[in-house]
């Protein structure tokens, strides 16, 4: 261990210059606080900004594609007033419940939930790590780790604490194992082979935006669905090589001998296994159920003219089918292993699952007035006509535009760690910015979530650095050792700026390609 104790030393300005941005990071409000002074400063803006008569004018689209732009005039309208605080209460409650991210992650939670509360993650994850061939065990492991976030925030928690376990076991560097499992949970936390909360989430945002300013263009859960796809297969590869060419290099590493007890406490039971056979028949069924109503001409989820695309029941009943696949899936595995004897334990597990977003919607309700408030008082028209012409004005051309737009998520990501709470500020402001520059407001959330995502885990405000920081400790060989946040924060540095490169650069692949990044889903307007 004396070669990463050397190398922790000169890693000491790095760790001070960390230790800095936690102390100026420790001074943000909770997000809840947060959404309430934004929503004070929206109000005293539209009042300052309507009294100095700050208006704007632009080429307005029509939704007729016959009729030519019109020239459009904008006022700020002043919230501080009889006619902007009169609907501001009398629609309180409907601004709330109406919220679209609010429904989309209840409902979405309500169906992950049982796949989660019955334990067919767990068992899932066990089942494909412990399986693969030790000299697999890494890239498995970095695979099952993005593909977590599927069981929200408890994926990283789950990925990085098996990781240990497991390498352990194989007579390896524990260490190695929990830094490989944490980055790829982190890290990866919005690529998915699935379809996670997460994408219900902040598709509920972008169409809370999208619709605020009339903006007409897909924003269902779905809409970044073939670029994550490609995405995992990327980051995991990515992952591996980061595990293999530099973290066991730095933190030492072996394959002396198994340990058979540890692999035994993890090994997947008959139960289990049985529950998971039973759970991919239910899978397929269903499956096979969807296609029988969408494949044929003028079937269920078809639109009127015989169609999928662009709109159809099918990509407006995204949401509902994903509930139902995790439902059935669910109840499938939890009758099998039993979780579920009776009819009773369902409602119960869905509660549980629902407890995991009950911190969200406290938040939603000031990020749902700041939202209404920010909208009504036009200051999103103004900003957004202001902002395309300063970014025209650069002459940028749609790459450089959305790299600086990812470096700007990366940033702030720093500071406020909440992957919703950034996206309910930033996304009212740039998806109709981008719009107006001709990009879709799915290339505008999926630009977002490549910069959020790839500084996770250098965040020195992560609820789970402590979590790795006790995990490794378990596997103190020194007692002499220190393990802090500059070392979680050192050893994930690699990760975050290899992911932050891969991701970007598959999305101007993506993009010189013009390929659909979702079901129906074009990158431009």
């Amino acid at each position: 261990m004396g070669k990463a104790v050397k190398s922790n030393k000169k890693n000491t300005r790095f760790s001070k210059f960390i230790k800095g941005i936690e102390i100026v990071g420790n001074k943000l409000p909770h997000p809840f606080t947060l959404f309430v002074g934004l929503t004070v400063i929206v109000l005293i803006l539209s009042f300052i900004l309507a009294k100095l008569g700050v208006t704007v004018t632009y080429l307005a689209a029509s939704k007729n594609a016959t009729e030519a732009p019109k020239e459009k005039i904008v006022v700020v309208k002043n919230l501080l007033s009889y006619a902007g605080m009169r609907p501001f209460f009398e629609n309180f409650v409907k601004t709330y419940v109406g919220f679209a991210p609010l429904g989309l992650i209840m409902t979405m939670m309500l169906g992950i939930g049982m796949v989660e509360q019955t334990g067919l993650i767990n068992a899932f994850m066990r089942k494909t790590i412990l399986g693969a061939p030790s000299y697999m065990v890494t890239a498995v492991l970095a695979i099952v780790g993005i593909n977590a976030n599927l069981a929200s925030d408890a994926g990283m928690i789950f990925t990085a604490a098996i990781g240990g376990a497991l390498f352990k076991a194989l007579g390896r560097n524990p260490k190695v194992g929990i830094v490989s499992g944490f980055a790829a949970a982190s890290g990866g936390f919005t690529a998915n082979f699935l379809i996670a909360g997460t994408d219900a989430l902040l598709a509920g945002i972008t169409e809370s935006a999208a619709k605020g300013m009339g903006i007409e263009a897909p924003t269902h859960p779905l809409i970044n669905w073939y670029f994550m796809i490609a995405a995992t297969v990327v980051i995991t590869f990515v992952t591996t090589f980061v595990t293999e060419r530099f973290t066991t290099k730095f933190l030492g590493d072996s394959t002396d001998e198994k340990d058979q007890s540890i692999l035994q406490q993890h090994t997947v039971t008959e139960l289990e296994t049985k529950g998971l056979r039973s759970a991919a028949v239910a899978a397929v069924l269903y499956i096979i159920f969807i296609l029988i109503l969408t494949v044929p001409e003028f079937s269920f989820f078809r639109n009127e003219e015989g169609n999928i695309l662009p709109k159809s029941t099918l990509t407006k009943g995204i949401v509902p089918i994903l509930f139902f696949f995790f439902f059935i899936v669910g109840v499938t595995y939890g009758k099998v292993v039993g979780v579920i004897k009776s009819e009773k334990d369902i409602p119960k597990l869905m509660q549980k699952g629902l407890s995991g977003c009950l911190s969200f919607l406290v938040v939603a309700l000031p990020a749902s007035m700041f939202v209404y408030l920010f909208k009504e008082s036009n200051l999103t028209t103004i900003l957004a006509v202001n902002g395309a012409e300063f970014l025209k004005s650069l002459n940028l051309g749609g790459i450089p535009l959305i790299i600086m737009f990812i470096i700007l998520s990366t940033f702030i990501n720093l500071f406020l760690t909440s992957g919703s709470a950034k996206w309910l500020i930033l996304g009212p402001i740039f998806v109709p910015m981008f719009a107006m520059l001709g990009l879709s407001p799915a290339l505008t959330q999926l630009a977002y979530r490549i910069g959020d995502s790839s500084t996770n885990i250098i965040s020195p405000l992560s609820y789970y650095i402590p979590v790795v920081i006790g995990l490794m400790d378990q596997y103190k060989t020194n007692e002499d050792e220190q393990n802090g946040i500059g070392t979680v924060i050192s050893l994930m540095m690699p990760y975050s700026i290899a992911y932050l490169i891969a991701f970007t650069a598959l999305l101007i692949i993506w993009y010189l390609l013009k390929l659909s990044i979702g079901p129906g889903v074009s990158m431009f307007m």
